[in-house]
């Protein structure tokens, strides 16, 4: 019989080595850290197999898990002596979810379970503090109908507010026994109400209801959407976490904390975290209270008033500090903890290995590997490829003034400017019309989600550095500035005052998440400096990487950038991006008006010099690298007007009739551009095209060669090829441009002919190509296109769904579709390879930057991946960890 419960803490460790895939990292983290001798409260693990057949089931539970359950449960009261529902010494326990990689705030808790009108009452007597007992009895109500119940939590809300304004306080913590009392009672009201049924007093029920709700929440919306965002699979489900209550609001000996082992924003090796004292777990993350600094350095540096918890909790504060070496040497990483303290005995509820910005990973990595404490190819693995895009950016210029009108904390570093927004609903919105949004919220939570991912940055007048915003913030790499608490948000009216300041919505904001600062209007930005520990990493990457990392780039900034961050050629460049120049179009509209081959070359002969001069400073820039230099590509009507009042202006550029120029835009229409005449066919049907540009490159090589003495290495790629025919064709053009240039210069330059494959033909017989084509470049948006019948500028209206509902892994358009995509790629590549063995494969789509793409193209044994500027160094990061997967 299949086992669904493991139970740890107390000396038993069923769990074994802690199976992350079986157990959640929550789970698995828990029973490790009982099995070093760490003080953990007993529970069980319900494991994340239970998960998956519960929706197999219809969402039931079989009895031979109740049975398991039960065992669970015992073994926590014989290690507590406490018993689960008796009035006299009563069980309290949190059920808490546990997938298996970390997903912050997107699945539900519940605290204080087992708590009933009686076994408040035995809690009082036995803790000797009345208070404590009331006060955990409202929040497990508040809670339990919130998360299990699905009731409006604003009444919850409410009631307290209402309640501490008849008392005219303003922390929970001045409310008395009595007054929690009342509140319980008003809270059984509501729940009475708005459920029509009395509060759950049996705790077996209340139990049953938490596992249900915590599996229940794996298919929360938050939960999908987070899911999606991060490429973790609907079908891994989630642990529940079942473990003895220890409590932080037992007074002023007792607190809980959320600390890190290492400085998460900036990596530097320095405890960092945030307690409060009387309070529990979910004050500190929700921010509904200001937590205190962990460390006295960390408090004397911000200028704040409350003792740390080194200062104020000595002994204590020094036992944490020694479990967090002991944590960080067993796991090898920097650790994100969760700890309470009750009347001064330190407990241990979590760890797991905390999420980080890029300046961290980077920092952490580097700083452990010189430690010894990993190797250097672990420390390549260990960070994220996709994260450095945080790095590669303009942050805000120094120099540029700034209107600051409001700072909190420094959360998640990094700088954005846009419109600021009130809700999540509106930031999707906008940032789908094309905008830059700011969202402000009091404070996020996990149903913000949506709109934190579409924003550039997040602003919370609410929460500390520990806070939902700040932790979600810093993994989506936003930056993010919490706990302004001058701000006064108003989301109704949407706008916030501050300092007799009003911002409303539409209003341009800048925050910066490295400072700390809250700006009206935009702040100018510089490039960022990548060097130190990035460099560092990057050097120790590509000692372990194969595939080769070029640039899509044609013009010479792009270029100069790629080439800053290592790109190792150019692997696309787009001709098509010079023609529309505004030196050169009408030019470029002077050749598609001709009537004759005559009148074609008229115009060609003006692009030729405009051309060899985009050439010239490629070659130069890349200096010996190799340029993959693809002929013009989209269809002809693509240069031509389409609204009227521009049909005037061109016709008199171009020198011909509105008549004539309006019949020849009639003639080139094309229903669907995308298969239609463009690519090689434009080079058949007019090669004079294709020879001027081919001059272009050759007599720009020979320039460039002659100057420098470094010969740049010309690959002219030949797009939307079929058949070998078509590249045959094309290739003597090509050559025979070469043969005349060279005899004009008399000199000769090594350069190949190739192809883009981004055709399901040109795939099948790519055997048949590579008997004239000496390179492949896999177009894989074209080919992703032609192969799924999926028009890209389309899909977005329902990929999502697709992704969704499990018919896509990922959006094919993001991450290659492997198995068919992936499939034609490889036939192509084995084909191609069986007629020319030494023929040069590589991707030239945007999937040639995204790190799951790359691990195909090193298992397939391409050459290299060509990915836009800014993500040169993301490749080659990822090509260096694929290189380490294959082994």
């Amino acid at each position: 019989m299949t086992q669904y419960v493991y139970r740890f803490g107390g000396g038993v460790s069923d769990g074994g080595k802690g199976n992350k895939n079986l157990l959640g990292g929550k789970g698995a983290n828990l029973d490790g850290m009982a099995s070093i001798g760490l003080p953990v409260p007993p529970g069980f693990t319900i494991t994340t197999e239970m998960c998956t057949r519960y929706y197999e089931d219809g969402q039931v539970f079989p009895e031979s898990l109740k049975t398991e359950v039960a065992g669970g449960i015992a073994h926590i009261e014989k290690v507590t002596g406490k018993q689960f529902g008796v009035a006299a010494d009563p069980l309290l326990v949190s059920v808490r979810s546990g997938a298996r990689i970390s997903m912050p705030g997107m699945m539900d808790t519940v605290l204080n379970l087992g708590l009933n009108d009686e076994t408040v009452v035995g809690l009082a007597a036995i803790s000797g503090d009345e208070r404590f007992a009331w006060d955990s009895y409202r929040r497990f109500i508040q809670m339990y109908s919130d998360v299990v119940l699905e009731l409006d939590h604003g009444a919850f809300e409410e009631a307290l507010e209402i309640a501490k304004e008849d008392k005219g306080f303003t922390l929970d913590t001045e409310l008395s026994a009595a007054d929690w009392q009342a509140l319980v009672k008003k809270y059984k009201a509501i729940v009475q109400e708005q459920w029509g049924k009395p509060f759950p007093q049996d705790v077996h029920d209340q139990l049953w209801g938490a596992v249900g709700a915590v599996f229940g929440s794996w298919q929360s919306e938050r939960a999908k959407v987070y899911r999606r965002l991060n490429d973790i699979p609907g079908g891994w489900g989630t642990a529940v976490n079942v473990q003895a209550m220890v409590f932080g609001n037992m007074g002023d000996t007792s607190a809980t904390g959320v600390a890190f082992t290492r400085d998460p924003s900036k990596g530097d090796r320095a405890y960092y975290g945030e307690f409060l004292i009387n309070a529990q777990g979910e004050d500190v993350v929700a921010g509904i209270r200001t937590p205190q600094y962990l460390t006295k350095a960390a408090r004397e540096a911000a200028g704040a008033k409350p003792l740390s918890m080194e200062e104020a909790m000595p002994e204590v504060y020094g036992e944490l500090a020694r479990v967090f070496d002991l944590l960080e040497t067993h796991y090898r990483d920097m650790q994100d903890i969760e700890f309470t303290v009750e009347r001064g005995h330190l407990w241990m509820l979590q760890t797991r290995s905390g999420k980080r910005t890029a300046k961290a990973a980077l920092k952490i990595a580097v700083d452990m590997a010189n430690e010894g404490l990993i190797t250097q190819q672990e420390a390549v693995a260990r960070v994220d490829p996709a994260a450095l895009d945080q790095l590669l950016h303009p942050t805000l210029d120094p120099a540029a003034p700034r209107d600051v009108i409001a700072k909190g904390l420094p959360a998640s570093p990094g700088a954005a400017s846009g419109v600021a927004v009130f809700d999540s609903d509106t930031a999707e919105h906008r940032a789908g019309l094309g905008d830059s949004v700011i969202l402000v919220r009091v404070e996020t939570s996990p149903e913000d989600i949506h709109g934190m991912h579409a924003a550039k940055g997040i602003l919370t007048a609410r929460g500390g550095m520990t806070s939902h915003a700040a932790v979600v913030a810093r993994g989506m790499g936003r930056p993010c500035v919490s706990g302004v608490g001058s701000l006064a948000i108003d989301a109704k009216a949407k706008l916030f005052r501050v300092a007799g300041r009003e911002v409303k919505e539409g209003d341009i904001i800048t925050i910066d998440g490295s400072t700390g600062e809250v700006m009206v209007g935009k702040v100018a930005t510089v490039e960022p400096e990548l060097a130190g520990d990035f460099g560092v990493l990057m050097e120790w990457a590509d000692k372990v990487r194969r595939l080769k990392v070029r640039a899509n780039a044609e013009t010479p900034l792009d270029c100069k950038v790629a080439r800053s961050f290592g790109a190792e050629g150019v692997g696309l460049c787009r001709t098509e991006h010079m023609f529309f120049d505004a030196a050169r179009i009408t030019a470029v509209r002077q050749m598609i008006l001709a009537e004759d081959e005559k009148g074609r070359r008229v115009a060609l002969d003006k692009l030729l010099p405009e051309q060899r001069g985009d050439f010239v400073q490629i070659f130069e820039i890349m200096a010996g690298l190799p340029v993959t230099i693809r002929l013009l590509d989209p269809p002809l009507h693509e240069f031509l007007p389409h609204a009227e009042e521009e049909f005037a202006e061109v016709a008199e550029a171009a020198g011909v009739g509105i008549e004539a120029l309006k019949r020849r835009a009639a003639e080139l229409h094309e229903f669907n551009p995308m298969l239609g005449h463009r690519g090689c066919r434009l080079g058949v049907t007019y090669p004079e095209i294709y020879e001027m540009q081919a001059r272009a490159i050759f007599e720009a090589a020979v320039e460039v060669a002659e100057k420098s003495g470094a010969a740049p290495i010309p690959e002219v790629m030949v797009p939307l090829v079929a058949t070998r025919r078509e590249l045959e064709l094309m290739k003597d053009v090509i050559d025979n441009a070469a043969k005349a240039v060279f005899a004009e210069k008399g000199r000769t330059i090594d350069y190949l002919v190739g192809t883009m494959i981004e055709l399901p033909r040109a795939a099948l017989k790519a055997g048949e190509i590579a008997e004239v084509g000496e390179f492949f470049s896999f177009g894989t948006n074209d080919l992703t296109q032609t192969t799924l019948g999926v028009s890209r500028d389309d899909a977005g209206r329902f990929l999502t769904t697709y992704v969704d509902k499990g018919i896509y892994a990922r959006d094919p358009f993001v991450s290659l579709d492997v198995d068919g995509v992936g499939e034609l790629i490889e036939l192509a590549a084995e084909r191609g390879r069986k007629t020319r063995p030494n023929i040069k494969l590589g991707i030239c789509g945007e999937h040639g930057g995204d790190p799951a793409s790359i691990a195909f193209c090193e298992a397939t044994g391409l050459d290299y991946v060509s990915a836009s500027p800014y993500r040169v160094p993301i490749a080659r990061l990822a090509a260096a960890q694929a290189a380490l997967k294959k082994g």
